[in-house]
């Protein structure tokens, strides 16, 4: 490897979860460093799907150390409730495997309920959160007034700190929504049961990396959502509440940046979106109904039906770039073959801007009102699920994948036409 960091290159739901868990194989940690529970990575093994929210895709593989950085939010509950589910389904999840860093910030149930309050008192603003409570774990971590793992299982520190907070949140919740306060010793009560089965897996999860690097131990960084969710770079407000690209690397995980020597992008061969927010290659008509049900595009941990649409490159591209990617995964292209004709958007079309605009805006409201442009492609027509080297693909196939690979500019490395774990082409 030996340092990789692997990003989502759209808006979330790329297939991560698979690619991360084909190329732990070579890694000796893989290490998660930014989002929290809404974040799904699936994967596929003989035939079982597994659902992982918070662990990283890693856990699969005997002998790995998995690392839940500092910039993960945790809900410890949600936590516990994945390793119960990976432990009856015989994955072993103990200290040895799995490190939570000391610094990551918690999620408590207090964060969930104003979430969805939140939300609900937005009306025809709302942003289209999953109402887990990330986005009020990471508000309260800028405005530092957050717990962390280490107040958790110090149970002095969390009497006093907790105590504080929950004065605050109680008068939030019942004065401006009207909603019944927590009971701040029943709530102490049940987050300190939490409290002593994580502490076992607690770590300075920062430095034990950056050991592990100075050891030449291979290192997998594992991102979340994806590229155009970014808090700082995506389609704001309707984002996540970190930056999910290789930047968060440094601040995420406690490692220098500089030090990863590769950087993967991960696009489906069409895009789609969940939620709120825009998507200026959506298709809103039977086509986007077909990719939806071939592609089976559901949340992994919401179950919502997402948005379906055509390929980006505008956007693509800008994510590419902004994330220095030297390369990029094409997943989920067996999922095209259904279609005669594939289009492609190339450019934008923006109101007040004279003639296609062929990169992303930096005026990101603008996306509100673009059309897109599309190139259009010859189909395949044939199942291409059995394929496994690149040479036996369809010749319209291979165009299209040459054709994206020029567009974008750095090199299409793999191929996936398939949601197991060996329905890969690799091309490098």
């Amino acid at each position: 490897m030996p340092t990789l960091s692997i990003f989502g290159a759209q808006w979330g739901d790329e297939g991560k979860g698979k690619i991360i868990d084909l190329l732990a194989r070579e890694a000796d940690l893989v290490v998660r460093y930014q989002g929290g529970p809404n974040a799904g990575h699936t994967v596929v093994v003989g035939g079982e799907k597994f659902i992982l929210r918070l662990i990283p895709s890693g856990i699969l593989h005997v002998g790995k150390v998995n690392v839940i950085g500092n910039g993960v939010a945790i809900d410890p509950v949600a936590l516990f409730g994945e390793i119960g589910e990976l432990i009856a389904r015989g994955v072993n999840v103990d200290p040895r495997c799995l490190r939570i860093s000391a610094g990551a910030h918690v999620i408590f149930e207090h964060h969930r309920r104003i979430d969805a309050l939140a939300e609900r008192w937005r009306g025809a603003g709302r942003i289209g959160t999953t109402g887990r409570g990330i986005g009020p774990c990471y508000a309260d971590k800028a405005a530092r007034t957050g717990l962390r793992v280490a107040d958790l299982v110090e149970p002095a520190r969390l009497r006093t700190r907790l105590t504080a907070v929950l004065v605050e949140k109680n008068a939030l919740i019942e004065s401006v929504h009207k909603e019944a306060p927590f009971d701040i010793e029943r709530t102490l009560a049940q987050v300190g049961e939490v409290a002593v089965r994580l502490a076992p897996f607690v770590a300075d999860t920062g430095a034990e990396v950056r050991a592990a690097y100075k050891q030449g131990k291979s290192i997998l960084f594992e991102g979340a959502q994806g590229a155009m969710l970014d808090i700082d770079h995506g389609t704001y407000p309707y984002v996540t509440s970190s930056n999910t690209g290789m930047a968060g690397i440094g601040t995420g995980a406690g490692f220098p940046p500089n030090k990863v020597e590769r950087v993967l992008g991960i696009a489906k061969a069409y895009c789609t979106r969940v939620g709120e927010g825009p998507f200026p290659s959506e298709d809103k008509g039977k086509d986007g109904d077909t990719i939806r049900e071939v592609g089976r595009e559901f949340g992994s941990v919401t179950g919502r039906p997402r948005r379906c649409g055509w390929l980006d490159l505008v956007a693509l591209r800008y994510a590419l770039d902004l994330n220095g990617a030297t390369g990029l995964i094409l997943t989920n292209l067996d999922v095209l073959s259904v279609f005669p004709e594939i289009p492609v958007c190339v450019a934008y079309d923006v109101p007040g801007v004279r003639g296609a605009v062929s990169e992303y805006p930096a005026y990101l409201p603008a996306l509100d009102d673009v059309r897109p442009r599309y190139e259009r492609h010859a189909g395949w027509k044939t199942d291409i699920s059995h394929v496994r080297r690149y040479a036996d693909l369809p010749r319209a196939a291979r165009e299209y994948v040459e054709w994206v690979e020029e567009r974008i500019g750095v090199p299409i490395e793999m191929l996936s036409v398939g949601p197991e774990r060996d329905a890969v082409i690799p091309r490098r």
